[in-house]
């Protein structure tokens, strides 16, 4: 089995393996199954992101525990382990801390390319710590005409790369067509109600307890697109919605169906929501990605 410390995946090839997988998906009888906790006797947790990548033959998992200090922050790691469904022997082992902030912000502007107007100028990004500024970069790769505006009040030396720094939210927020928060917040950062019609807003998951960045009032009147079917079982302000009376029938479409264009695209009569939680799909679709570059560039060495 090979270890790969510090696995490899260009901008290009992480949104092809991430298209490329959300498109067999579409088309597959079985469906992509979700995350898997289990928590820890003196506090923490693991999650595991299983999956199926048939056309690699390979069965992968990504195992991420969350591991709470006395003193100092918690330890958060994340490994993906490649398994060849013809021998049943494990292929390789990837550390994928760098991989998960990677296809995280892959996974957002995949979305938002699908859901966006083509004509869409601005962006804002709350939140500009390493996975706000991973999703401008990937912005840029997709929409590559787009302004983009970040809000950082914590680092905002960080903010550059002809992203234009703001001093709050509000400024951030105006005149955006694609609202990208990126933050760690447990409580809400904005309500999408306030915006315009038509403007998407993205958001992902952490690891604070609750995690949302939206409030689950707002749920029942914006157009709710998911990264998957069983993320309405975890992202909290969905499953806090539900249990208030919105029906999660009212999906509009996951990523499968955006990327085989069989979703439903916004009307452009109410605000637009993506959320995404994390898949291991995605671990996998990456994973396979950084394995393959490995041996090519090994090959290129021998």
């Amino acid at each position: 089995m090979r270890v790969i410390a510090t696995p490899h995946v260009s901008e290009r090839a992480m949104l092809a393996a991430l298209r490329e997988a959300f498109g067999d998906l579409s088309h597959s009888e079985v469906a992509g199954p979700g995350q898997f906790v289990v928590d820890l006797p003196d506090g923490g947790d693991v999650i595991h992101y299983p999956a199926v990548l048939p056309g690699a033959g390979v069965y992968a998992v990504k195992v991420s525990p969350y591991l709470p200090q006395e003193a100092g922050p918690a330890v958060v790691t994340a490994w993906t382990m490649l398994v060849s469904l013809s021998s049943g022997q494990p292929v390789a082992l990837l550390d994928a801390s760098d991989l998960t902030v990677e296809r995280t912000a892959a996974t957002t502007v995949l979305a938002a390319d699908h859901l966006l107007p083509p004509d869409a100028r601005t962006a804002a990004v709350i939140g500009y710590g390493r996975i706000g500024r991973a999703h401008a970069r990937y912005l840029r790769h997709v929409r590559p005409g787009m302004a983009v505006r970040a809000y950082a009040p914590q680092r905002p030396e960080h903010v550059g790369d002809g992203v234009e720094a703001v001093a709050d939210i509000r400024q951030a927020l105006a005149g955006a067509d694609l609202v990208m928060l990126c933050t760690s917040a447990a409580d809400d950062v904005i309500d999408p109600r306030n915006l315009a019609p038509g403007v998407v807003v993205t958001s992902i998951s952490t690891n604070a307890p609750g995690a949302r960045e939206i409030p689950p009032a707002a749920v029942p009147d914006i157009e709710v697109y998911v990264d998957a079917r069983t993320t309405l079982d975890v992202a909290t302000e969905l499953v806090q919605a539900a249990g208030s009376g919105w029906d999660p029938d009212a999906v509009r479409g996951d990523l499968a169906d955006l990327v085989a264009d069989k979703a439903q695209l916004p009307s452009g009569q109410r605000p637009v929501y993506f959320r995404s939680v994390g898949l291991g799909i995605e671990d996998a679709a990456v994973a396979w990605a950084a394995y393959e570059y490995d041996n090519e560039t090994t090959e290129g060495r021998s």
